[in-house]
């Protein structure tokens, strides 16, 4: 495994529509594996293949609970995350209901979006195996995974952002 380089902008595979996964095998484990450990090490939620400067139709997310904390903002309970790997997924339902949220994007770290996206999808994947399966998701799950589809379309947040924010980076030692 290795950590890749994430692109940004102006990269023009975040741009272009990735093609459709059509060989199972080592080739693409190697591939996930390396999204997985890169998107760990960012850290972020979800990597859309495109991201790493592969065109193809691929994403890796990681989700779960957050944490417990108490009143000083210390973890005390932490909940296992679980791991998604899609392979030429596509979105077969959306529900009516929209919700607004800011997002954060690894292609554009220096910027926050708030971005109008359906609470409730369905979608229709394939394995890293190439089995044919089906996930239904809600919430900030749904949130993610249409984020990362839109990767795979060559759709970035800020295309669909109702609002923008810039990042200031934080300053050493600010706060002590």
């Amino acid at each position: 495994m290795a950590i890749r380089t994430i692109v940004t902008p102006p990269n023009e595979t975040l741009r272009r529509k990735a093609r459709a996964v059509s060989e199972f095998g080592d080739d693409l484990q190697s591939l996930i594996d390396d999204m997985i450990e890169t998107m760990r090490d960012a850290p972020g939620s979800g990597l859309a293949a495109p991201q790493v400067d592969v065109p193809l139709r691929v994403f890796v997310a990681e989700f779960g609970p957050e944490p417990d904390v108490d009143e000083d903002g210390e973890i005390i309970h932490e909940y296992p995350r679980k791991l998604y790997t899609m392979v030429n997924p596509e979105i077969t339902r959306r529900s009516v209901e929209l919700v607004t949220a800011t997002e954060g994007c690894l292609s554009l770290p220096d910027l926050l979006a708030d971005v109008e996206r359906a609470e409730g999808i369905t979608v229709s994947y394939q394995t890293p195996r190439g089995q044919s399966a089906k996930i239904k998701a809600e919430g900030w799950l749904a949130r993610i995974f249409q984020h990362e589809i839109d990767h795979l379309d060559g759709v970035l947040m800020t295309d669909r952002a109702e609002k923008l924010y810039k990042v200031e980076p934080e300053l050493e030692g600010e706060g002590e």
